[in-house]
């Protein structure tokens, strides 16, 4: 059986300069994270905010937390005074309420858009249309708290490649779009995230600048 070390140097052997990983460490004890700390990962990816404030206090600060999962407003008080960006941002409501509790800790906290792309009902995140209306709207303009640093989605779980390159193919052309629309002078805004454990590499060829790779990595939970 692989080791976490030999699996994310597999993972890490296989991305192409440019696209960064977060390593999904979600259900995983910490002694797993510090496996992966210790050959040089960073970047962890959570998705529920009790067990990732237990992580944050027992593993080493320098590690970036991200929040890939769906967060609720009233839970965000608790993960804005550390966490290095929120992956899934997928209302203006929520948006709100990171730039209103980043403003009490005096943190400017970094976000993804989260977009709904795959067929799959399930998922969470903006419709292209959607996201069109949020920015178009401007109120994000005023937010000082928080900055929007790119896109993320993810893709149908499905077999079929074609599909899964379909869909990322949508999500970076719209990054385009967006980007000429809305951030063409903000440098910052440079996140193309997509890419988890089954289609990575899939999504290293259509843009993506950062994959969430878990099961790859630590195995399955």
């Amino acid at each position: 059986m692989s080791s976490i070390r030999e699996n994310l140097h597999r993972v890490l052997d296989r991305l192409p300069d440019g696209v960064r990983l977060v390593a999904v460490s979600k259900y995983h004890p910490a002694s797993a994270i510090s496996e992966a700390y210790s050959e040089g990962q960073r970047l962890f990816g959570e998705s529920h905010v009790q067990e990732l404030q237990v992580k944050h206090d027992v593993l080493p600060g320098d590690i970036e937390w991200h929040f890939i999962g769906h967060l609720q407003t009233n839970k965000v008080k608790y993960i804005v005074p550390y966490v290095a960006m929120i992956d899934a941002v997928d209302s203006l409501r929520l948006l709100r309420e990171i730039d209103r509790q980043a403003s009490r800790c005096q943190r400017v906290v970094d976000v993804l858009l989260e977009l709904h792309i795959a067929e799959e009902e399930t998922k969470y995140g903006l419709s292209l249309d959607d996201c069109r209306a949020l920015l178009a709207d401007g109120e994000w303009r005023q937010l000082t708290h928080v900055r929007i640093c790119g896109l993320m989605m993810m893709a149908s779980y499905v077999d079929d490649a074609e599909q899964i390159r379909r869909e990322m193919t949508l999500a970076s052309d719209f990054f385009d779009e967006v980007k000429g629309r809305w951030f063409a002078d903000a440098d910052y805004f440079c996140e193309r995230s997509w890419g988890m454990s089954h289609d990575y590499p899939i999504a290293c060829q259509c843009g993506s600048t950062m994959v969430r790779v878990g099961t790859t990595i630590f195995g399955e939970r």
